[in-house]
Order: C-alpha cells, then sequence, then structure tokens
C-alpha cells in the first residue's frame, strides 16, 4: 500500500513514474521494470507531456564548455577554475581527438561544491579543476574537483595469471 502511495503522489507531482527496484534482491533483473520506464519517458514525447529526453550540451562543445555547463546549470557555480595540470590535460586531449567524448565530473557527493563542508544547495561558488583524467574504453572524461580521490584502474593483464601453487610445499605463491 505505501509503494502504492508513493507512485501516485510522484505522479501527482509531476513525476513521469515511480518504479519500485528490486536490485539488492535479484541483481539487473530487479530493475528491469525501472528500465523500461526511463526508456518510455525518453522517447515518448506524446504520453509524458515533456519534450522528451535531451542532453544537458552538445558533445560537439570544447572539454571547458561542457565542464562549465554542467557546473552552472546542475551545480549552481558561479565560476570554474583550472590548475596548470587541469590546462595541459584539455590542451592535450583535445590535441589527441578526444574532446567530443561526454564528461563526467568526479566530486564530492556531501555538496553540490567540491567542498564537503559546504552542505544543503549552495550557489555563487568556484568549482576548482584540478586534475582532468580520461576513461578512454568508457568513453568520457572526468574531471577531478576539488580533492577528491579515485580508485587506481584494473591492469591489462589480470593477476590471477600468476598466482598458483608451489606443488613441493603447498604454498600458494604469486599473491604478493
Amino acid at each position: 500500500a505505501e509503494l502504492d502511495l508513493v507512485r501516485t503522489l510522484a505522479r501527482n507531482a509531476g513525476a513521469y513514474d515511480a518504479i519500485p527496484t528490486h536490485l539488492w534482491a535479484k541483481g539487473g533483473a530487479g530493475a528491469v521494470e525501472l528500465a523500461q520506464a526511463v526508456a518510455r519517458c525518453c522517447t515518448n514525447k506524446a504520453e509524458s507531456g515533456a519534450e522528451g529526453f535531451r542532453f544537458l550540451y552538445d558533445n560537439n562543445l570544447s572539454i571547458k564548455e561542457k565542464i562549465e555547463t554542467i557546473a552552472k546549470q546542475v551545480y549552481r557555480a558561479a565560476s570554474v577554475s583550472y590548475s596548470e595540470e587541469a590546462e595541459r590535460k584539455i590542451e592535450q586531449f583535445t590535441a589527441s581527438g578526444w574532446s567530443s567524448m561526454p564528461i563526467c565530473m568526479a566530486k564530492t557527493q556531501y555538496s553540490f561544491s567540491a567542498d564537503p563542508a559546504l552542505k544543503g544547495a549552495p550557489e555563487g561558488f568556484d568549482l576548482p579543476i584540478r586534475d582532468i583524467r580520461a576513461s578512454l574504453g568508457a568513453g568520457f572524461i572526468y574531471p577531478l574537483c576539488g580533492a577528491m580521490a579515485t580508485l587506481p584502474g584494473l591492469p591489462t593483464r589480470p593477476c590471477f595469471y600468476d598466482i598458483d601453487i608451489d606443488e613441493d610445499s603447498g604454498d600458494i605463491v604469486g599473491l604478493f
């Protein structure tokens, strides 16, 4: 009953739909109905009453223009500043022909700004970009905002190839 109430309230408030998911219990199968609803919403303009899905920016914009569009229109930043490293990477990525890739911002989840202590929905701040990296296999560029840390990527050759059991001693070798 509660889920039906939430769905009704969401629709009445203007949401296209509200779909319960069960990813935690069923994996991807638990989100199929949600994925179908998102696809319907994005493609069915007449049913949704909206203009349909559109990207925030054109991928043909420069890397800086895309970053600044996200910063100003989504995060409500007044400006964006770039470290020397970020400026160098923008030039390098543009020269390499990667500037048409989409942008995926890497920033703290605690604030729209890059400062995790700046809670709520601040406006008018500067969003510092300290570095920019490319995830070429996935096909996107990700600026690092503020002190954001990232996890290391996987090697091209999985380490399990080097793990074995020493037949003489029975010890596992190659773990470290």
